[in-house]
């Protein structure tokens, strides 16, 4: 054990130095994580395909839209390949990421190469590329949308506990978990739903060219793999990087310098 204070107060001012210089690093890689790669993907500098990885559930996300408008503005950026591997999010923020992505591709081709999972509004954000390509084993799909809530009033009963609630109508703040699911609500909450999942449907019908009725056959919630989505049409290509640089070279005549 140390007694001597010297060497206490030493050992802990090299702590706070390390503990210092360890958040500098994680905030680094943070920071990097929302970058696009600053180089050619096929060397050198200048001109370059731009990538840009997507993790996680997709959410709003200030930093990333930040570097899609640069995307969309530099010159030396011939392309954008987005990497996806997301189990969805929010639909505002798969609309959001959909809306950067044709935002980029009115002036430079855009493709989305789908890793484990993209579903949901993963897959949403994917429909805003120009050319999606999959692995065999990708899990996408899952064309949807889904609001969850609970109800704990028997609960609270059992514990001796009555919540109360002052509001200004019958519908605010519904569904809540503080009181029963009234059929009025229910409803209200059944035509939000159905009015984003239209919207989404809309969003597939015009971004693959498929009918309505096509959509509505795929768009029951189910998951497929790469091989499927790309039997039904909802994708392109099975592959990956080197795929999504060959279609580029092939289509755009963007390949190595």
């Amino acid at each position: 054990m140390l007694t001597d204070p010297a060497v206490i107060f030493e050992r802990r001012r090299i702590k706070r130095h390390l503990n210092f210089w360890r958040l500098f690093g994680v905030v680094a890689i943070s920071i990097a994580a929302f970058s696009f790669v600053p180089r050619s993907d096929y060397g050198g500098f200048g001109e370059h395909v731009a990538r840009l990885k997507i993790s996680g559930v997709i959410l709003n996300d200030s930093a990333r839209d930040t570097a899609l408008r640069m995307a969309a503005k530099q010159k030396d950026i011939r392309a954008l390949i987005v990497e996806i591997n997301s189990p969805g999010g929010t639909f505002v923020g798969g609309e959001s990421l959909f809306q950067y992505l044709r935002e980029i591709a009115k002036n430079k081709p855009v493709v989305a190469v789908l890793g484990g999972t993209a579903t949901s509004a993963a897959y949403m954000a994917a429909i805003g590329s120009d050319y999606i390509i999959a692995r065999n084993g990708t899990i996408t799909g899952s064309i949807g949308v889904i609001m969850q809530t609970a109800d704990i009033t028997n609960m609270l009963s059992k514990l001796g506990i009555k919540p109360e609630t002052i509001k200004s109508g019958p519908l605010k703040a519904q569904p809540n978990p503080l009181e029963n699911f009234t059929p009025d609500a229910r409803g209200v909450v059944k035509e939000l739903i159905h009015d984003l999942y239209v919207s989404f449907i809309e969003m597939v019908e015009t971004r693959r060219g498929m009918t309505k009725k096509t959509v509505m056959a795929l768009a029951d919630g189910r998951v497929f793999s790469g091989r499927q989505a790309l039997a039904n049409g909802m994708i392109d290509a099975i592959g990956g990087i080197p795929e999504a640089r060959a279609w580029l070279e092939k289509k755009y005549q963007i390949g190595i310098n």
